[in-house]
């Protein structure tokens, strides 16, 4: 290596060059799986190629077209892959937020909405087992840290007082509203009928859509999210990426204060 690299830090740089291209590819790989990004890809560079083959055999007005969606090609593979580049940097930032407090510092300084800690767990226990008993399935998002306003906008805005009786009309199962998720923020339901990211991680088949929105969404936030399996009355939470499922009503409460980062005696359950 050493007609390669004179100087030693050109090879430590080299290693730590091949190092960082590794990483990148490999979380490429990991957004584009299960997506259709592979085929866009596929269709781009054969579009790259059929470019420079008519440029080379002299079909100037062909190629000159060609090239001229290519001048915009950044600002297009921006707009098609807008979700998955949203999901990337979400997840990058969520990762650096759980590995560091300095995250804090810049929310801050940007802003990004107050949080409200005022978070009664009661009214949400209360209607998640008595869903659970009636088998009817529900999917309710409690917001911690990270602005969940990008996905209240997906549903229909609410702006209410939590209760266990708000919340089991909201997904009755004939509600107009049952369909979706609802977001809570301190005390108050912000949104129902709310659409989520599904997960792209690979999970069981019966995993329902609701299980897989909830790995979803706990992926690209800090949310703590509480499932209710219209098949089997299973209650589930889901937080950061991973899920526990068929919860045991007696400890249902405990274990959504402790994801929540509460002690599970602050607030008992009526």
């Amino acid at each position: 290596m050493g007609f390669l690299y004179k100087d030693p830090w050109d090879l430590v740089v080299g290693i730590l060059d091949i190092f960082a291209v590794a990483i990148l590819v490999y979380y490429l790989y990991k957004m584009a799986k299960g997506t259709n990004v592979p085929n866009i890809v596929i269709g781009i560079i054969i579009a790259y190629l059929v470019w420079k083959l008519t440029s080379y055999i002299g079909m100037t007005m062909f190629s000159t077209i060609i090239s001229g969606v290519f001048s915009v090609g950044v600002i297009a593979l921006i707009v098609v892959f807008q979700p998955e580049i949203r999901q990337f940097l979400q997840t990058i930032g969520l990762k650096q937020r759980n590995s560091t407090g300095g995250i804090h510092f810049w929310r801050r300084v940007f802003g990004g909405g107050s949080v409200d800690t005022r978070i009664d767990v009661a009214p949400i226990v209360r209607a998640a087992i008595d869903m659970s008993s009636g088998k009817v399935g529900a999917l309710v998002v409690i917001r911690q840290e990270t602005d969940l306003a990008f996905i209240a906008e997906t549903g229909i805005a609410i702006d209410a007082q939590t209760s266990a009786a708000l919340l089991e009309n909201i997904f009755f199962k004939n509600a107009p509203l049952h369909d979706g998720a609802v977001v809570i923020d301190g005390d108050r339901v912000v949104a129902a009928k709310c659409v989520l990211p599904s997960t792209r991680a690979k999970v069981p088949k019966n995993y329902g859509m609701r299980h897989r929105a909830a790995l979803g969404i706990s992926e690209i936030s800090d949310a703590v999210v509480v499932v209710v399996s219209e098949e089997t009355g299973g209650i589930s939470i889901a937080r950061e990426g991973a899920i526990e499922r068929n919860i045991s009503r007696d400890s249902f409460e405990g274990k959504l204060l402790t994801a929540l980062g509460k002690t599970p005696e602050a607030t008992p359950a009526k």
